[in-house]
């Protein structure tokens, strides 16, 4: 990891992803989704920085329920092919999970696939349990009645 940086943006960073390397998001960047993101302080996102260009990211959420403290969501982590294996996705984890510490969530939790074995890996070096019950993710598409 020589000579990457890992940052956690905030408000007014959003310059710092104008080079972005390819297969660390999804999708290209949206402006104006970016900016939404980095102003609701309950979004919060790491990324890992190679000579100014964004080679990984972690993005998570965290929530208040009525009933427990708040909690981190990991929503992602993403990294360049040209600089996996390296180190740099546990780093924007641990970077994510201090930061979770820091702002008073009281436990962090993801979800994955159970074929993916890099993010399998990645979670269980975390110190990250299976939760002993066969959890299901539905998707409901809120564009359709």
């Amino acid at each position: 990891m020589d000579g990457i940086e890992i940052r956690i943006l905030r408000p007014g960073d959003e310059a710092l992803l104008a080079r972005v390397a390819p297969g660390v998001f999804d999708k290209p960047i949206d402006a104006g989704l970016l900016a939404e993101f980095l102003h609701d302080p309950r979004h919060h996102l790491a990324v890992a920085i190679d000579e100014g260009l964004v080679v990984g990211m972690c993005s998570a959420l965290d929530y208040i329920n009525p009933d427990k403290p708040r909690e981190l969501w990991i929503n992602e982590v993403g990294v360049s092919e040209s600089h996996r294996r390296r180190g740099v996705a546990s780093a924007l984890l641990t970077a994510m999970l201090e930061h979770g510490r820091e702002i008073g969530c009281w436990q962090a939790w993801v979800l994955t696939n159970r074929a993916n074995a890099a993010a399998m890996a990645l979670y269980a070096r975390a110190r990250g349990r299976i939760e002993a019950d066969d959890t299901a993710m539905f998707e409901i598409d809120l564009r359709k009645k």
